[in-house]
């Protein structure tokens, strides 16, 4: 067999059913073979940057996890910006660079190891790529390919999960093999010491029930680890409150009676009041990083006993000033799966504190009523909050980065079946639309709502023809601030007002975007105030074709609320009253750290 077409073949099989691409001669030798497979699928985009991004939704969201198929050099450099989601998001994904002949390598002769390049395009990938992969392998030899194929799947799937990359010289890409006589990867079992994770259970459900404040924290981690259904019977059992992290905001409907909202720098007065009024945290699969603790981590849930269940063993001794006394490291299937077992007619509740929290969260909503008497320009408060009502059961939304992620996160309320996220960790401008182009390519050509920025949008513009390719009814919509909002409110916060770089007045203006769908022959809607949103939404969401949609917002628009100068989270700005504030303050109040400059 043709070594290109064992490739293709063991992608098939591990139901592999679209790659994303752009070819070049490196990788020719191996998109022959689509010629002779016909059960994979490739998908050819504008930039190996999309491509990567494609790949990364369609495994959030497909039947099991995508690939991407790049010639060398800027072909794969180009996609470490969209490997560096999946890194930070733990998503699994295969990236496949072809690479010059052995023989055109600088390291295959001593007389050029010094040398930067010999072959044309040449590029070390594999060490460029190591940081922000599991695992990343050139191919030395023909008869390796089954034991890093299988190698690189196991790796990419196991543990936390995230993205690997192969490296394949085009003289190997030619060669025939005896796939019968491949060495193959037996990969090690790890044995759970059933002991101590039962142990450490019955340790958080001794403080469940002595706490009188106790939080959930719903992470990431539920959705990568598919353990949704196992988090709504845990949640029968301890009804607690539940609070969301940015990553974990799809994890859960947000009708339950118990849920608070989001927390963090950029989280809702309520589900913030609530974690630092706590005493007892369980965090399910979340890595606590500094935007949901703040920039002084000690300062997070600072009474509380905190255990954290993370199936990577070095986010839970980061030792950054965050406390973590219950350390559970173990898959959360594992953990449901144990704690089913060792507690099945378990019931906590904690009526009042409950009540409590839903009271912060009457008092202070996002969506204040002044904002929906606003005359000129639309809210972006007011719009999510719509949009969000508007939206089908079963619809997926693919956000950004910036102001117009946070106000989305912020505003829509998530119900069943729903999906919502981003490139969390990474959080690169340009995400959004791709990844909306790869979820619609999983979900079989599904509507797939897009929300960009004006600026974010023109990263990966290019990737309209794609869309148009592909016959994609994807809604793009496009929060239009002229200009880097999110950046704009930061200058302001820190910087006196000096507004570099950031708006018309600096340099960054925007396209005619009402043009540029005409161009592609996209249907483009402009909302320009409050009253227009209800009217255009109905319109556009119902379509069954792709749609445009650029709503205008203030320039000046803020993000409300958020945390500023090193202050702990219960105080977000704009800053409440101090009687206001403590009066909502259970534990002890602090001051802010005059060192910290949380990040925009």
């Amino acid at each position: 067999m043709n070594l290109s077409d064992y490739i293709l073949k063991f992608l098939e099989k591990k139901k592999v059913f679209n790659v994303f691409t752009i070819t070049g001669g490196a990788i020719c030798f191996l998109m022959d073979g689509f010629s002779r497979n016909k059960k994979i699928n490739y998908t050819s985009v504008a930039h190996e940057q999309a491509a990567a991004m494609m790949a990364d939704s369609y495994s959030r969201l497909g039947p099991n996890f995508s690939a991407t198929m790049v010639t060398s050099g800027p072909g794969a450099t180009n996609l470490l910006t969209g490997i560096a989601c999946s890194w930070f998001d733990s998503i699994p994904a295969i990236h496949i660079c072809g690479q010059v002949n052995r023989y055109e390598l600088s390291n295959y002769h001593n007389s050029t190891k010094k040398v930067r390049q010999v072959g044309f395009q040449e590029t070390d990938i594999v060490s460029i790529a190591k940081p922000i992969t599991k695992f990343a392998y050139q191919i030395k030899n023909e008869n390796e390919i089954r034991y890093i194929l299988e190698k690189a799947y196991y790796i990419s799937q196991s543990g936390r999960p995230g993205p690997v990359l192969i490296d394949i010289p085009m003289d190997l890409q030619r060669k025939n093999i005896n796939h019968k006589k491949l060495k193959a990867f037996k990969p090690k079992k790890e044995k759970i010491k059933k002991e101590i994770l039962f142990k450490k259970i019955s340790e958080v459900v001794k403080n469940l029930k002595k706490s009188i404040r106790p939080v959930i924290i719903v992470g990431g981690g539920i959705r990568i680890s598919k353990t949704t259904k196992d988090l709504v019977s845990f949640l029968k059992k301890i009804d607690v409150p539940v609070v969301t992290t940015w990553s974990g905001v799809d994890a859960i409907t947000h009708d339950r009676n118990n849920y608070v909202g989001n927390i963090g720098v950029y989280g809702s007065r309520s589900a913030n009041f609530a974690i630092q009024n706590s005493d007892f945290v369980l965090s399910l699969g979340s890595r606590l990083d500094t935007r949901v603790t703040g920039g002084v981590p000690k300062n997070f849930a600072r009474e509380a006993t905190i255990a954290s269940v993370d199936i990577d063993r070095d986010e839970l001794y980061k030792n950054r000033g965050l406390k973590i006394k219950i350390k559970i490291n173990v898959s959360l299937s594992e953990f449901f799966k144990a704690f089913k077992k060792k507690f099945k007619r378990l019931k906590i509740s904690k009526t009042a504190w409950t009540q409590r929290t839903m009271l912060w969260k009457k008092k202070y909503p996002i969506i204040e009523e002044q904002y929906k008497t606003q005359k000129k320009f639309v809210n972006p408060y007011v719009f999510m909050d719509l949009l969000g009502k508007y939206l089908s059961k079963d619809d997926v939304v693919v956000a950004d980065d910036g102001a117009h992620l946070t106000w989305a996160l912020q505003s829509i309320k998530v119900t069943k079946n729903q999906r919502i996220f981003s490139a969390f960790g990474n959080s690169p401008m340009g995400y959004a639309f791709p990844a909306a182009i790869g979820a619609s390519i999983a979900l079989n050509k599904k509507k797939i709502i897009c929300i960009d920025g004006d600026g974010s949008i023109q990263i990966n513009i290019q990737e309209l023809q794609t869309l148009i390719t592909n016959k994609l009814p994807i809604k793009i919509i496009v929060i239009n601030n002229e200009g880097y909002g999110i950046i704009k409110q930061f200058q302001e916060l820190y910087l006196d007002k000096r507004y570099e770089a950031v708006d018309s007045k600096k340099g960054v203006t925007n396209p005619n975007f009402s043009k540029i769908a005409k161009a592609y022959g996209i249907s483009y809607s402009e909302i320009k105030n409050n009253n227009e949103i209800g009217k255009i939404l109905k319109k556009t969401l119902k379509s069954k074709n792709a749609e445009f949609i650029n709503v205008l917002v203030k320039p000046n628009q803020k993000i409300i609320p958020k945390l500023t100068f090193g202050s702990p989270l219960e105080d977000l700005s704009p800053q409440l009253s101090r009687e206001e504030l403590l009066k909502n303050m259970i534990v002890k109040p602090i001051s802010k750290n005059k060192n910290i400059i949380e990040s925009n």
